[in-house]
């Protein structure tokens, strides 16, 4: 699968992946912007979900492994940086399904923050995998 054009900043926004993630880690390499892989495997609940997060995303050492922590550094230009991101969240089907409101709860910060970000011109991907 061919993985869209990650510079147009207007695109930008959480989408389900369905395919491997190389197409979207080069695709991210191409357009300049960081790529991180958040593997939710293990994500048995909500303690080692925001675990996952913190490791993969290298959240800052502030981060307070909840809801508002989290939305308040997906909008940190110091966490963030200066050319974007595509945070792609691999076998994300399984926490999805045994925990729906916790999951609703992350996919709106995602797309909140994607909003944020491009308000702003920055690229801020999230893909589904």
């Amino acid at each position: 699968m061919k993985a869209p054009d990650l510079s147009n900043v207007e695109e930008a926004g959480v989408r389900a992946w369905p395919g491997s993630v190389e197409p979207l880690r080069s695709a991210a390499a191409a357009a300049h912007l960081a790529f991180s892989l958040v593997d939710l495997t293990h994500a048995k609940d909500r303690t080692a979900l925001f675990a996952a997060l913190d490791k993969s995303l290298a959240l800052p050492d502030h981060f307070g492994h909840n809801w508002d922590a989290l939305a308040d550094v997906l909008e940190d230009r110091d966490w963030l940086g200066k050319k974007g991101v595509v945070v792609t969240l691999l076998h994300a089907a399984a926490y999805r399904a045994g925990h729906p409101t916790e999951w609703h709860t992350l996919e709106e910060l995602f797309a909140e923050a994607c909003d944020y970000w491009r308000e702003r011109q920055v690229p801020f991907w999230v893909f589904l995998a």
